[in-house]
C-alpha cells in the first residue's frame, strides 16, 4: 500500500515498524509514543482511557502479562489520510493461568493510531473490528 505523500508513507512506516516488534512478541519499546499519548481500550475486560506513557505501560503491561507468547498479527494496514492509520489484526497467545488460547475467545480486532510529528499521540485498541469501523464511520 503506498501513500500519496511522504508524510503518509512515514506514518504507515512507523506503524509497520511497531508491528514488527509486536509480531515477535516484543512489547517493550515506547519510542514511537508521544509522552502524553492517549491510550484507549475499547471493549474487552478492561475498557477505558489513560494518558501518558507510564499509564499506558501500566495498563497494557497488565494485559500483556496475562498471556504467554502474546503476539499481534496484522492482516491489513489502512491509511485514513488524516494522520490516522487503521490496522486490522488477530492476536495469538495463551492465558498464563487458564491456558485458554486467545484465538478461541478473540474476535477480529483493530487498532487506530493517530500520528502527529512522527509520534503516536493516540492509540485505540478495539477488541471488535466492526465497532472500530462503525466509530470511524467507514464501510468495510
Amino acid at each position: 500500500m503506498s501513500g500519496d505523500t511522504q508524510a503518509v508513507s512515514s506514518e504507515l512506516d512507523l506503524v509497520r515498524s511497531i508491528y514488527a516488534d509486536w509480531e515477535r512478541g516484543d512489547w517493550s519499546s515506547t519510542e514511537w509514543a508521544h509522552p502524553e499519548i492517549v491510550f484507549e481500550m475499547v471493549g474487552g475486560i478492561q475498557e477505558g482511557t489513560w494518558t501518558g506513557i507510564i499509564e499506558m505501560g501500566r495498563v497494557w503491561g497488565a494485559m500483556v502479562n496475562a498471556w504467554e507468547d502474546l503476539t499481534a498479527d496484522p492482516e491489513e494496514f489502512r491509511d485514513l489520510h488524516d494522520g490516522r492509520v487503521l490496522v486490522f489484526l488477530r492476536n495469538s497467545g495463551r492465558g498464563r493461568h487458564s491456558g485458554i488460547e486467545i484465538a478461541d475467545i478473540s474476535t477480529k480486532s483493530a487498532n487506530i493510531f493517530t500520528i502527529r510529528e512522527g509520534k503516536v499521540t493516540r492509540l485505540a485498541l478495539y477488541w471488535d473490528r466492526d465497532r472500530a469501523i462503525a466509530d470511524l464511520g467507514l464501510a468495510d
